[in-house]
């Protein structure tokens, strides 16, 4: 069965006092329920997280090695002689698949693994500065002029080696990165802070970082570095690098205040970097003005700016935003790390709300925006994500500007941390996966399991493991897409109500209870807002969670002329050999055939044309 919707039908818009810092405690009324204490156990997820361990860990780390001079840069910058090869940025891609590397140890204990993570970071140490700078780029061309361009990077590189050296110390106990991340940001606010240097990062990225070395050291002058670097922007004060190059204020996120945010602006993986060290530092301060200005920026980036596929960021010019509706698809730009980074915010605003929408669509650029980003076999990864292809754009092994392989190389193996929050009256279920969970509700331990076959199908079964009965809430999450579905307990249909997008199931719970909910995944033809020119008197198709396409070597005869119509039929067929195992959509139109096939797996066979909008007969 087929259903018409509108786009923007899909994103239904529901029309403190702060705490000591050094207490590390949050106003998010939600708090996700980490990685590590979730074993997933997923038909769809289990897989790649498998060839991220065999393929995609070993790719990073031989380009990091062998095909390229990220390491060595740091090996020279310990010597204090040699050349720089790469970007000035480079430094990142390394600390960033570290972080991969550490949640892959947390998910598949491996001391192989493990030995080369220390080894990596023996060479940071070694290369850092006698006054805890570091930075391979100004070691190897020149200290003295370090500090000198606010779009260098060395912030947003700082802040890539805090979150990885976060990550190590929580898997392994061990605290060498972190020491050498401590000296770096006690250098930084050594130099930059109120009555110091003003200082307006290029690169979004250290706030967020600087956040997370609060949360694992207590001490508040680190969050309280973030929220300044946060306030410094929108003053005047990023012209102010005396290295003179051309400063814009837009593309960089300087125009206005962050709290009087209201817009998108300029390139898009940094304003979702900015977004979530506003969501970051607002958990901590309780600044209303920070969580006001987040929920009116995130309905301009996906009401008026955001693709089907959750990806955001139309302009390769630019890497980012354009105007409001201007979508186009072939020369869509789609960056792969800035889905990364609408899932990173939306779980953040998911938090702040407790609203299922902002989990919706971190579930849309999840499975779409996301995941088109890697291919099926580990091994190959897209930079820029088009809704349309001439049959040129292709995953490539690597490249030379390699932060998106990076991105999903850190990315992939945290996805268990957006599963499941708990808050002081419940348990909230945001998406669904095989898994098993631990967690604690109050003084209350609970371990919830996940059966499911989605996103091919709706049905989910959750058990409740407990030792003893207790009362609470549990919110599973109705997707957006949704419109019909089943919930029982134990067996007897239920109806409980809905609230923010969640239906509440509240009662005394003991072991053994077991949840059904069963979605309805029709098969919808979907149109834009009549304002994106691009796409008027076209139609997309989505079953569940997932935006499909048609790709040329399904359809290879008049590939331009093929149409779709409201009598269009569907049929859902599994094809376990085809592309590791997807639902196809055939399509019985005009005499003709369709095959569809998901998004996120397209250019994993032959090359050839590619569209997720489709002319409308």
């Amino acid at each position: 069965m087929k259903k018409i919707l509108c786009l923007a039908c899909l994103f239904i818009l529901a029309c403190t006092a702060c705490s000591s810092p050094r207490e590390t405690r949050s106003h998010k009324p939600v708090t996700p329920v980490p990685f590590s204490q979730v074993t997933l156990d997923d038909a769809f997820w289990g897989p790649r997280l498998q060839s991220h361990k065999e393929k995609t860990l070993q790719v990073c780390i031989d380009q990091i090695e062998n095909q390229t001079g990220r390491i060595r840069n740091f090996e020279n910058a310990a010597r204090g002689e040699g050349q720089h090869s790469g970007i000035f940025f480079d430094d990142s891609d390394v600390y960033k698949a570290l972080e991969g590397m550490a949640y892959s140890l947390q998910n598949h204990p491996d001391p192989v693994l493990e030995a080369k993570c220390d080894e990596w970071i023996d060479k940071f140490a070694a290369a850092q500065q006698a006054d805890g700078y570091i930075n391979t780029y100004y070691t190897l061309t020149g200290l003295e002029n370090r500090w000198d361009d606010m779009d260098k990077h060395e912030m947003y590189c700082a802040g890539h080696m805090i979150e990885a050296a976060v990550a190590y110390y929580k898997v392994t106990g061990k605290r060498k990165l972190l020491d050498v991340s401590i000296r770096m940001a006690d250098h930084m606010m050594s130099l930059f802070g109120p009555g110091k240097r003003d200082w307006v990062p290029g690169h979004e990225e250290i706030e967020l970082a600087l956040v997370k070395l609060y949360e694992t050291t207590g001490e508040a002058k680190y969050l309280e570095f973030a929220r300044w670097l946060l306030e410094e922007r929108g003053h005047g004060h990023g012209s102010k690098g005396k290295s003179g190059n051309p400063w814009n204020p837009r593309y960089y996120q300087d125009q206005i205040p962050v709290r009087e945010i209201s817009d998108v602006s300029g390139h898009a993986v940094r304003l979702m970097y900015l977004a979530c060290g506003m969501a970051d530092v607002a958990a901590y301060t309780g600044e209303q003005d920070y969580i006001d200005a987040l929920e009116r920026l995130w309905e301009d980036v996906v009401l008026r700016n955001m693709y089907i596929t959750g990806g955001i960021g139309q302009s390769r010019h630019n890497e980012g935003f354009t105007e409001d509706y201007d979508l186009p698809n072939l020369t869509a730009y789609c960056e792969t790390c800035a889905s990364v980074g609408m899932v990173l915010w939306d779980w953040r605003m998911n938090q702040f709300t407790g609203e299922a929408r902002y989990a919706d669509i971190l579930e849309r650029s999840l499975y779409n925006g996301a995941l088109a980003g890697i291919s099926l076999a580990g091994d190959r990864f897209f930079y820029v994500n088009p809704l349309e292809s001439a049959g040129n754009h292709h995953r490539q092994a690597w490249y030379g500007c390699a932060c998106c392989p990076s991105q999903i190389c850190r990315f992939l193996p945290s996805i268990g941390n957006y599963i499941y929050g708990t808050a002081a009256d419940g348990i909230y279920v945001n998406l669904y996966m095989g898994n098993t969970a631990q967690m604690k509700v109050g003084r209350h331990a609970l371990t919830l399991t996940q059966e499911t076959e989605y996103p091919w199908k709706g049905a989910v079964t959750l058990r409740v493991g407990t030792k003893a009965p207790f009362a609470t809430k549990i919110r599973l999450r109705i997707p957006g897409w949704c419109r019909q579905y089943t919930l029982s307990l134990n067996g007897e249909a239920i109806q409980p109500p809905v609230e923010k997008g969640y239906a509440v199931l509240e009662r005394k719970w003991k072991d053994g209870d077991r949840i059904s909910l069963d979605l309805d995944m029709p098969v919808m033809l979907v149109d834009a807002d009549p304002r994106v020119k691009e796409d008027v008197g076209k139609r997309a198709v989505q079953r569940g969670p997932l935006v499909y396409c048609l790709e040329e070597t399904d359809n290879p005869e008049d590939f331009d002329a093929l149409t779709v119509s409201e009598r269009t039929h569907f049929e859902v067929s599994y094809e376990p050999e085809l592309l590791r195992g997807v639902v196809s959509l055939i399509a019985s139109h005009a005499d003709r055939t369709l095959k569809f096939v998901p998004y996120y797996a397209w250019d994993n066979r032959e090359a050839g044309r590619m569209k997720v909008w489709i002319p409308l007969d």
